[in-house]
């Protein structure tokens, strides 16, 4: 899939979705900024691009910390493309949720794409192209029992995708999202175990998505291909169930 953006900072990109989409931007001649938090996985993601011709540098910064934010988006420069995929959650009941947690949990979903999205998009609309796309959440639109605070943060990051998108499209500055339902990652599987194959069942496709299929979605929505796409959330959560289909 070709594409004329050339540089590309992805967020969270060490491990997960992130690293699926590092690799899929980097197989599309992108240039890679490729933030993490854990330096020798992100060394293996440089040589594993760069081994296969691709471009690539490891950044790091503490999403939770603002100046170590605006850091970031200081050291990545004219970038063309953005994707806010770092986050961070805690599935816990309101009343075992402390106010530390809900502010973590905002500060890295929220307000982290929020610095990053003023910092770096006003380059790209003077410039007259850019895209941005933010990793959202199916917990955004379907309420748990548990993780209200994760889902909320997720639901303030899809409605900053469409206000962005009304800021910056005027100017070139296509601004998506991705919504995956659940995916296999070394967090999800250490967290629910072998229940991570249950979860995956309750959906249409019956299974649980894989960091690629995300990816996937993310290397169209950056593309020219994508070229009349603007604030829209893509659903890739494997189809949800209603009554009938349950």
């Amino acid at each position: 899939m070709t594409t004329t953006h050339r540089t590309a900072l992805v967020t969270g990109a060490t491990a997960g979705i992130g690293r699926a989409v590092a690799l899929a931007l980097a197989a599309d001649g992108i240039e890679v900024i490729a933030h993490g938090r854990d330096a020798e996985r992100g060394k293996q993601l440089v040589e594993e691009i760069t081994a296969g011709g691709g471009s690539a540098r490891f950044a790091t910064a503490d999403l939770a910390d603002p100046e170590d934010v605006r850091a970031l988006a200081a050291g990545a420069d004219a970038v063309d493309v953005l994707v806010n995929n770092a986050g961070i959650y805690e599935f816990a009941g309101t009343p075992d949720t402390s106010a530390a947690s809900f502010d973590r949990q905002f500060a890295v979903n929220v307000r982290a794409p929020f610095l990053l999205v003023a910092a770096l998009a006003p380059g790209m609309a003077e410039r007259g192209h850019g895209s941005i796309v933010n990793v959202s959440s199916s917990g955004a639109t379907s309420p748990a029992p548990i993780g209200a605070a994760y889902g909320a943060s997720k639901a303030a990051l899809e409605l900053l995708t469409r206000s962005w998108a009304t800021e910056f499209g005027p100017s070139g500055v296509r601004v998506n999202g991705v919504s995956p339902g659940p995916v296999r990652s070394a967090g999800t599987t250490a967290m629910l175990g072998d229940g991570i194959e249950a979860l995956g069942r309750v959906n249409l496709r019956q299974r649980i998505g894989e960091p690629e299929e995300i990816a996937a979605v993310v290397r169209f929505l950056v593309s020219d291909a994508a070229s009349y796409i603007n604030g829209t959330v893509v659903l890739a959560n494997g189809g949800e169930r209603s009554a009938l289909a349950a």
